[in-house]
């Protein structure tokens, strides 16, 4: 197995190199990041022979294709991510979101990679953000590539909730204000989120490249959790600070929509949406977090940030 990452310095990317250079069957893997500082820690963090590192950036296309050279299979997590940026630097987030992805699809079928999966989040269902709506048109450029490579090379997508304690989560800043004995920021008291960890996102992410035949959208069955409980888990009993919910931010989040629904196959402990092929067996209820049948209580927020 000969694999790529792009954006392999973020939460996600450096989570799934460290899993992936204890396998066996990794004979090389690439880190492409723009970033030289955590390319150098990882560098020194991570032990394996066929490690190696690509400064690069995904509106590259030329340097995309050069570090695809005799990969297998690409893991796209490069992206930006942080709603209230992209919402202030539009083209910003397009060029990277949308161009971006369009490269990584382009250069991994000029370079002979046979499988790409990439990443997406529950933002791009029912879009409400540039974010989401950048990551929802890299979604569809994806699937579309699979017509377009015919076969040559096969391209899905993982979509999935908040990560636990990933860059740019909420629970450092919680934490900080926490022990500073400050209020902890909440937009709404009855917000809710769906909740995975970064581990169970690596393993997500790996079982479906084992089981991707192309054009599929692979959703997790998650838990959800309400924002005020998170809050209690960190910091209970003390002071709340309600400052209203950000421009580009909803409510509650959706992993499947009602109208993808009639196009998702219930598969245990996932749903795999196939555009395309109507009539499926997931009715036609959306999948949200305030509608979820799991959540997590204080006691389990506080195993899974401890």
């Amino acid at each position: 197995m000969r694999v790529l990452i792009t954006g392999g310095t973020g939460s996600f990317g450096t989570a799934l190199a460290r899993q992936l250079v204890h396998d066996e069957a990794l004979e090389r893997l690439v880190i492409y990041s723009r970033d030289e500082q955590k390319q150098n820690t990882m560098e020194r963090e991570l032990d394996h022979p066929g490690l190696r590192f690509f400064i690069g950036d995904v509106r590259d296309r030329d340097r995309l294709e050069l570090a695809m050279q005799g990969i297998d299979t690409v893991v796209h997590c490069a992206a930006m991510k942080i709603i209230p940026t992209c919402e202030r630097d539009p083209f910003e987030c397009v060029h990277t979101n949308v161009i971006g992805a369009e490269n990584v699809a382009r250069a991994a079928l000029r370079a002979g990679v046979e499988r790409v999966i990439a990443l997406s989040t529950d933002k791009a269902a029912a879009p409400l953000n540039l974010y989401g709506a950048s990551k929802l048109a890299a979604e569809k450029l994806f699937v579309a590539a699979n017509s377009i490579a015919a076969g040559n090379c096969i391209y899905s997508v993982v979509r999935y909730g908040n990560v636990v304690g990933s860059r740019g989560s909420v629970i450092p800043l919680f934490r900080q204000l926490a022990a500073e004995k400050r209020p902890l920021p909440i937009t709404h008291t009855e917000m809710t989120r769906f909740w995975i960890t970064l581990d169970q996102a690596v393993d997500f992410v790996l079982s479906c490249l084992d089981n991707m035949s192309g054009g599929e959208v692979f959703v997790p069955k998650l838990p959800s959790m309400r924002v005020v409980d998170l809050a209690d888990a960190i910091d209970y009993g003390g002071k709340r600070d309600i400052v209203g919910i950000r421009p580009g931010e909803k409510l509650h989040e959706t992993l499947i929509t009602a109208d993808e629904m009639r196009l998702t196959y219930d598969a245990d402990d996932r749903f795999v949406i196939m555009p395309g092929r109507p009539n499926a067996d997931g009715g036609n209820t959306a999948y949200t977090s305030d509608g979820n049948d799991v959540w997590l209580t204080i006691d389990d927020l506080r195993k899974m940030i401890a």
